[in-house]
C-alpha cells in the first residue's frame, strides 16, 4: 500500500497563500489568528463554530468508574472536562457521501 502524506502546516499555509494572493506570513498569521479565536471563544463561551468545519464544544465528563485492562482492577476516573469536535454534515457528506437508501422490496 502506497504511503498517505499528511499535509503539515507549512504546506497549508502555502495552499492559502497561493489561493488568497497574499504571502505566506500573512497567510500563517490568518491561520493563528483562526486557531486562536477558535481558542478564546471555546473557553469563554463554551462553544465555537468552525463555518464549514464544525462545533468545538466544551463538555463535563462525570465521574466513573472503569477498569485497568491489564490488571483488570476496578478503578475510579474523576470528572473532567474535555473538548469535543462536532463535524458539520457538508463536510461530512463531502469526505464520505451518505449511502443512498434502498429501494423497497415489492411483495410478489
Amino acid at each position: 500500500m502506497a504511503e498517505v502524506k499528511k499535509l503539515t502546516q507549512t504546506q497549508l499555509v502555502k495552499e492559502i497563500a497561493t489561493a488568497t494572493g497574499i504571502s505566506n506570513k500573512q497567510a500563517k498569521a490568518v491561520l493563528d489568528k483562526y486557531v486562536e479565536i477558535a481558542i478564546a471563544q471555546t473557553k469563554k463561551v463554551g462553544l465555537c463554530v468552525l463555518p464549514g468545519i464544525g462545533r468545538l464544544k466544551k463538555v463535563e465528563r462525570k465521574a466513573r468508574t472503569g477498569r485497568n485492562p491489564a490488571t483488570g482492577a476496578t478503578i475510579k476516573i474523576p470528572a473532567k472536562k474535555v473538548v469535543k469536535l462536532t463535524l458539520a454534515k457538508s463536510l461530512k457528506d463531502a469526505i464520505v457521501p451518505a449511502p443512498k437508501p434502498k429501494a423497497p422490496k415489492k411483495k410478489a
